[in-house]
């Protein structure tokens, strides 16, 4: 039982356990700030736990075509950059470029499978989900999972990939929970080695993507409260690489 848990939570463990690192991220990212928000604290380094085997992905600032980032390449790694963040879900803007995709792996890439389940670039939101919203069995396993790992698993998360081979404006759930569920931005043709300019209403994707689990007619004001932003990428499952670059992820 402890194994299928473990599992079971691992898409969402990953992205909500706690670590450290040095690197000041709030430069080329931006201080997440807003008039509804009730604190913004730094960013910080988020590996994945209890895998000590797994590399960590390169997290870098520098530049490129005149627009200061930070750069993530993955080499059979993971890894990703959290921001507890508490507020209201709005506007969400920021810039990315791909500029390798996920290759060279031992398996290819799918997000719609465990062993594929990977991601060149990759920005969530995590909310405050009540857990009574969440179906039954997946509370159950939610609130096991919690007990096990020590850590307050987000009951919703909602992702915001970067798949070339997947369609724009896919959508789905992760392949090892529910919990997180993914909007493909930019998929199958979009341009690489070149920056790209994202704006999204993480109220309107919380609908469309949990409102499932929402009362009938629910609108944004019964959105759950925002706890926190992610960043990430990671070539773990498929033992690939990848590089890519994000920069000044705000709140509009």
């Amino acid at each position: 039982m402890s194994r299928h848990i473990t599992a079971w939570a691992a898409g969402i463990l990953a992205l909500s356990a706690h670590a450290t690192s040095p690197l000041p991220l709030s430069g080329p990212l931006l201080p997440l700030t807003s008039q509804h928000s009730a604190n913004t604290p730094g960013w910080r380094f988020v590996g994945l736990p209890n895998k000590p085997d797994v590399s960590a992905t390169r997290f870098e600032l520098g530049q490129v075509e005149g627009v200061a980032g930070v750069q993530m390449r993955t080499d059979q790694s993971y890894g990703t950059w959290a921001h507890d963040w508490r507020g209201t879900a709005g506007t969400l803007q920021w810039r990315w470029r791909l500029d390798q995709a996920l290759s060279g792996g031992q398996r290819p890439a799918d997000l719609r499978r465990k062993d594929g389940d990977d991601a060149a670039l990759k920005v969530c939101v995590m909310f405050d989900h009540p857990l009574d919203r969440v179906p039954f069995g997946e509370r159950t396993l939610l609130r096991v999972a919690r007990s096990v790992t020590g850590e307050n698993l987000p009951a919703a998360t909602v992702c915001y990939l970067w798949d070339p081979l997947q369609a724009q404006n896919t959508t789905a759930a992760n392949p090892y929970s529910r919990r997180v569920r993914y909007v493909v931005v930019q998929g199958t043709g979009a341009p690489t080695q070149r920056w790209l300019s994202e704006s999204r209403d993480v109220a309107q994707d919380f609908l469309k993507l949990f409102g499932d689990e929402l009362p009938a007619g629910s609108t944004r004001t019964g959105v759950p409260p925002v706890t926190a932003v992610v960043i990430g990428a990671d070539s773990d499952n498929t033992q690939a690489r990848s590089s890519g670059w994000v920069a000044q992820v705000q709140w509009r």
